[in-house]
């Protein structure tokens, strides 16, 4: 007898990642330790993604509870069932593993499937993101895998660029008429050209609804000072001023100006064009390295040092690293721009639920949030908003998270193709020499 369906057993980071991951294995049924939901319980009141999740996934549970008891298993909307495992005695743990960790209370049940189901499945399979548990797992007989679904292969992601050779005559036609129409190049929405011959070369930005290659219009303009200072800043300077592009991506090493760049664009369409209501700041609270714990003071004090990158570069805008006058004039002139309503700085735990209209928004080190957080972000949009998501997908401290499958990677990929969206990659670093050979080869 030939069997159809598998059996996934998904640990607490799973759903702590995507709590839609109950549905994601199609046909197939699913197991939930009784471990992943005590797991789920102790991190439901976290104010953040992870407290969010674990409270979004208990409200899907509860509303499957409706439909029977879930330790005999409910059936799913993608013809799956879905059932939590008691393993009340956690007689299946082999010898040399704590009886007591959950990470293990896990795998027991994991262990019991593969003992009482596997003459029911054609495979029986862990998820987890944790990869000690995929080891562990491996190293004691049981199939595991990491979940993969929606996950972008960032080595091979789009770049938001491309060059191209062409003949002197298209250059020259491009020069003389602002635009050139080629054939046989799948260009995305925005995406930035560079026109290469010779030593003749032009740059362009493809406008997917004319399906012609326009010169950039943005490439005098000097956004509180900031002149790019390359190839890839000329082009993101171009997206994030272009009132028509509503969602911006910018991925960049350290050093490769993408706050900088943001912050100089949106102070200018704010304050000198009087485009939008307010700036809109915002970063996750999530700690690089061992927490410190509670800090004192009231809320702006306390979020002080996780907002303070963002604080540096409007310092620099407003006095540059060759300004004589002191830092300590700077922050009174970031508080009048605060205090005027000029520019808001906020984690992003207070954009949740809100409606914002005709505002300029960055979301700083936005490789750190999960699809379904930036998704909660772009849906707050409100009419005249424009959004800009800043990131390096290399530098991601979130536990559940990898250059692959976090969200800015996502959002990148997914809206390639969308008129009012465009994205670049900044390469070069130019904060300083040693900035940039530290982010190039460590």
């Amino acid at each position: 007898m030939e069997f159809k369906k598998k059996l996934f057993i998904l640990d607490t980071n799973v759903l702590l990642t995507d709590p839609h991951a109950i549905f994601a294995f199609q046909e197939n049924d699913v197991i939930i330790p009784i471990a992943v939901i005590e797991e789920i319980d102790a991190m439901k009141s976290r104010n953040d993604s992870i407290g969010f999740n674990a409270r979004y996934t208990s409200r899907l549970l509860d509303k499957l509870r409706e439909q029977g008891r879930l330790d005999e298993g409910v059936f799913l909307e993608t013809g799956g069932i879905l059932r939590i495992d008691i393993d009340r005695n956690n007689h299946h743990i082999p010898e040399g593993l704590a009886q007591d960790k959950m990470d293990n209370r896990i795998l027991s049940v994991a262990f019991s499937a593969k003992d009482n189901l596997k003459d029911r499945y054609k495979k029986i399979i862990l998820v987890s993101r944790d990869i000690n548990m995929r080891i562990k797992a491996n190293a004691f007989g049981l199939d595991a895998a990491d979940y993969i679904k929606d996950k972008i292969e960032y080595e091979s992601s789009y770049v938001g660029m491309l060059e191209l050779k062409v003949s002197p005559e298209v250059i020259n036609s491009f020069y003389a008429k602002g635009y050139v129409k080629l054939e046989g190049h799948n260009l995305h929405a925005n995406e930035c050209v560079h026109f290469r011959s010779g030593n003749q070369s032009a740059l362009g930005i493809y406008k997917k609804e004319k399906d012609l290659i326009e010169k950039l219009v943005f490439q005098e303009v000097t956004p509180w000072g900031i002149r790019a200072r390359n190839r890839e800043q000329r082009f993101a300077l171009e997206l994030l001023l272009d009132d028509n592009i509503k969602i911006v991506t910018i991925v960049g090493r350290a050093g490769t100006g993408k706050t900088l760049l943001a912050l100089a664009a949106g102070l200018y369409k704010v304050i000198d064009e009087e485009v939008y209501r307010k700036l809109l700041v915002a970063r996750p609270v999530i700690p690089m390295g061992r927490d410190i714990g509670y800090l004192p003071g009231d809320k702006d004090e306390k979020l002080r040092p996780w907002m303070q990158p963002i604080y540096d570069n409007l310092e620099f805008l407003l006095y540059g690293e060759e300004s004589g006058k002191k830092k300590e004039e700077a922050h009174l002139s970031v508080e009048f721009l605060e205090q005027k309503e000029f520019i808001q700085i906020e984690p992003l735990t207070y954009i949740r639920g809100r409606s914002i209209p005709h505002q300029y928004i960055i979301i700083d080190e936005a490789q750190n949030l999960t699809r379904h957080e930036i998704k909660t972000i772009i849906t707050r949009a409100g009419k005249g908003t424009k959004i800009v998501l800043t990131g390096d997908p290399e530098q991601i401290d979130n536990p559940y998270l990898d250059e692959n499958s976090n969200g800015l990677t996502y959002v990148a990929d997914r809206f390639k193709d969308i008129e009012i969206a465009g994205h670049i990659t900044l390469i070069k670093g130019e904060r300083s020499p040693l900035a940039e050979i530290g982010a190039r080869i460590l």
